[in-house]
């Protein structure tokens, strides 16, 4: 199988020349520049892409959208490459469908405020923590299980947010807790600095073991993983990282690169995907995905039942479906390239595992 994006530095080249004509080969290396120069308009997303007829009447109608937009110039282009209405587009641009509101859906889905425990502190589990750093992200995926927080007090107000001082005060004082997950919103869209600070604050509580921060910037915003940030990731080992992948296309050399450099530095590397109706809930979908994952020296580790998020039952699959991948995967590649097939149900208490049979056991 020929690798995906066989092409992708000559059409990324061609691309940035013609929707950013003033941006140098460093700027787009550059993920700050990649970050100031996200579109967050339907105008700006109609200037660089052509669109479907669906696509034009979902960016027309913005009071219908429930999260703001955001994608990176190198995400857009991606999206340059697929056809109107193709599979990385259903993911990050807005449909007129997000208004709808599904019985047995929840702004909340989760149940995480009510497992918070300090501000931007979530307990779901006795001894694992998830620290929401930042509502911030370089790309907003439209399926996101957080989206009543995305957006809010990003840019410049993000950068001057309070540190989460009380989070960490409660970690300290609360000896039981061996693991947090950073996440958000990315924790990666931060500063080197600001994230080394945040890093080695949870580091020197005597007993945490284990950092995990989740992210899908390896996918959306390659250019992030500098040797910088590689450098501080690995002084603060054991750390594992949980990527984000939710289809073959993503996996682009950029994308490996920095998978590379990660690995490089002696970080594992996960991935979680969510299972998406139209975009990865089919088996030929999802083998490409896991197999070029393995190629990257990434284990497919999570494949997520989506989220009972409002506005997302147009994008979320089905159990049976999910089941039948995994099952029609099983003795056709490698035990690596199959995900365990999780569930949140709502209300929160955490992660249940969704076994091919039906049963179900805590993760």
């Amino acid at each position: 199988m020929s690798p995906p994006h066989a092409n992708h530095a000559a059409h990324e080249r061609a691309f940035r020349r013609l929707a950013f004509p003033e941006a140098t080969a460093a700027d787009w290396g550059d993920w700050r520049w990649q970050l100031r120069h996200r579109v967050r308009t339907a105008a700006g997303v109609a200037r660089v892409l052509e669109l479907s007829a669906r696509e034009r009447r979902a960016l027309a109608t913005p009071a219908a959208w429930r999260m703001p937009l955001s994608i990176t110039p190198y995400l857009l282009s991606l999206l340059d490459q697929e056809a109107p209405d193709g599979p990385l587009r259903r993911t990050v641009l807005p449909d007129v469908r997000e208004a709808q509101v599904r019985k047995g859906e929840y702004h909340d889905p989760l149940g995480e405020e009510a497992h918070q425990v300090a501000p931007g502190l979530i307990r779901s589990y006795p001894h694992k923590v998830l620290l929401l750093a930042t509502a911030d992200c370089a790309s907003f995926c439209r399926y996101c299980t957080r989206s009543r927080a995305a957006g809010k007090g990003t840019g410049r107000a993000s950068r001057a947010a309070p540190f989460p001082r009380a989070a960490l005060e409660w970690l300290r004082r609360t000896p039981e807790i061996h693991d947090v997950l950073i996440s958000g919103g990315d924790p990666l869209v931060w500063s080197d600095a600001r994230l080394d600070r945040l890093l080695k604050a949870v580091r020197a509580i005597p007993h945490v073991d284990l950092i995990r921060i989740g992210t899908k910037t390896p996918a959306v915003l390659p250019q992030r993983i500098t040797p910088g940030l590689v450098r501080i990731l690995r002084s603060v080992r054991p750390l594992w990282l949980s990527l984000h992948f939710s289809h073959p296309a993503e996996l682009t050399p950029r994308a490996a690169r920095a998978c590379s450099r990660l690995l490089e530095a002696g970080l594992p590397l996960m991935n979680q995907t969510v299972l998406l109706r139209g975009i990865n809930d089919n088996r030929e979908t999802m083998q490409r995905l896991n197999e070029g994952l393995l190629r990257l020296g990434v284990k497919p580790y999570y494949l997520h039942q989506g989220d009972m998020a409002a506005g997302t039952a147009h994008l979320r699959s089905t159990v049976a479906k999910g089941r039948a991948i995994l099952q029609a995967l099983c003795g056709q590649v490698s035990g690596y390239a199959i995900p365990h097939f999780m569930i949140d149900p709502p209300g929160g208490g955490g992660k249940h595992h969704l076994f091919p049979g039906g049963g179900r056991a805590g993760a």
